[in-house]
């Protein structure tokens, strides 16, 4: 996108007017991300129990709280178009975005934004019924990406119309087809769009404080939900 170029131009000292250092050669955050899915996508394939050992759902997450992470970097077996899909919109966004807010914000709004996917499933999804079923996948954090880009672009004044049109596609898809976390979906989305704002309207003297108390208020609050339900929620009254 020609936004990072117009971004760089108008800030001091290298650095977008988001405060992310421009930075020649590939983008190899983006690009990490992209390789950690496909290599365990193929151990998932090749390797007995893999995708059981770190699928996510709400009640094994709540033993086993890695798991809010890890299956962000699993996809369905045997259905390719699942990875391909959130690796294609992963490298569609990604590199903007961590041109545009620098490296460690961008890895941070993504690792977020994932959990906030599997919080979103513990916060939404019926617990009877709904928390046993394994959730994989890297759509949480890919609509976080989606969320963070929509309120940069806004911030710019660009037209996010092609953003909003495909949120708005994939909202509907999340209803009608069966198989689809529309609660990860939008968990991810709340989370990225909430750290996108953060980043994308904090004055630049204060960029520093809130490159990192963002990011803490937002793990602070989704600890705090997923405590909260589970909480509310005793394992005799999810059976």
């Amino acid at each position: 996108m020609d936004c990072v170029a117009e971004a760089a131009r108008t800030s001091r000292e290298g650095r977008t007017v988001f405060g992310g250092r421009v930075r020649g050669g590939r983008p190899v955050v983006t690009l990490t991300f992209i390789g950690l899915c496909v290599v365990s996508y193929l151990l998932q394939l090749t390797v007995p129990g893999w995708t059981m050992r770190w699928v996510f759902s709400p009640s094994i997450g709540e033993v086993e709280p890695w798991r809010f992470l890890t299956a962000a970097f699993l996809h369905s077996q045997g259905q390719v178009f699942h990875i391909l899909f959130n690796m294609i919109a992963l490298w569609m966004v990604g590199p903007y975005l961590e041109q545009a807010l620098g490296r460690a914000r961008f890895a941070t709004l993504y690792l977020l934004s994932a959990v906030g996917g599997s919080v979103g499933a513990v916060v939404l999804a019926p617990v009877v019924g709904g928390w046993n079923v394994g959730l994989v996948g890297a759509s949480g954090a890919v609509f976080g990406l989606f969320g963070a880009v929509l309120v940069v672009m806004r911030r710019l004044g660009r037209d996010a119309g092609p953003i909003i049109g495909i949120l708005v596609l994939n909202g509907v898809l999340g209803f009608v087809l069966p198989g689809i976390a529309w609660q990860a979906h939008l968990g991810g989305l709340v989370v990225g769009a909430a750290l996108g704002a953060a980043f994308a309207y904090v004055p630049r003297e204060r960029r520093a404080l809130v490159g990192w108390a963002a990011p803490a208020v937002v793990a602070a609050v989704l600890l705090g939900a997923t405590l909260a339900v589970y909480s509310a929620y005793p394992i005799w009254a999810r059976l």
